[in-house]
């Protein structure tokens, strides 16, 4: 059965308290992260269903937001995830170029996840950084101005990260 902690819970029940009555849908982002955050890195079905239910929601309602947004994952990912922005601005200072060596050097395609688990590759709409083209999100973080170089010296640090 689908249950969050009490402590996320109680998370959860101070984010729906912030809406009045009847206006428990918007909670949903906030309560999708929180989600996210304690079941795994990912929404599964039963996890959306779990949240429709504690904000009164049809499951529908739940799903449309959840795969209508990026920052929402729909199946495992890795320990990291690798978010680079696709958009024309970082197209043209080569986002493409960073996309194509990331696939090889982790040997994935976008929206795959690398056999030992720690890294997934995803496309990401406009970050909002075009002046630091390329880039790309890292969890809370943003990577910016990409060279090859750089992917190297930030892969490095996650897999030494990951070992501690």
């Amino acid at each position: 059965m689908i249950q969050f902690s009490e402590e996320k819970l109680n998370k959860v029940k101070e984010i729906i308290a912030r809406y009045p009555e009847g206006k428990q849908k918007s909670a949903l982002i906030p309560v999708l992260h929180v989600a996210q955050e304690e079941f795994g890195g990912w929404l599964d079905v039963p996890v959306m269903d779990y949240v429709a239910e504690l904000l009164s929601l049809k499951p529908i309602e739940v799903y449309e937001v959840a795969t209508f947004y990026t920052m929402f994952n729909m199946k495992p990912v890795g320990k990291y995830v690798l978010e680079v922005c696709q958009t024309g601005p970082c197209m043209l200072n080569g986002s493409d170029d960073i996309i194509n060596y990331i696939k090889e050097k982790l040997s994935i395609q976008v929206g795959e996840t690398t056999a030992d688990g720690l890294f997934t590759l995803k496309p990401a709409e406009c970050l909002g950084a075009c002046g630091y083209a390329p880039m790309m999100q890292l969890g809370k973080t943003f990577r910016e101005f990409l060279t090859k170089e750089k992917i190297d010296q930030i892969i490095d640090e996650l897999r030494a990260a990951a070992k501690n």
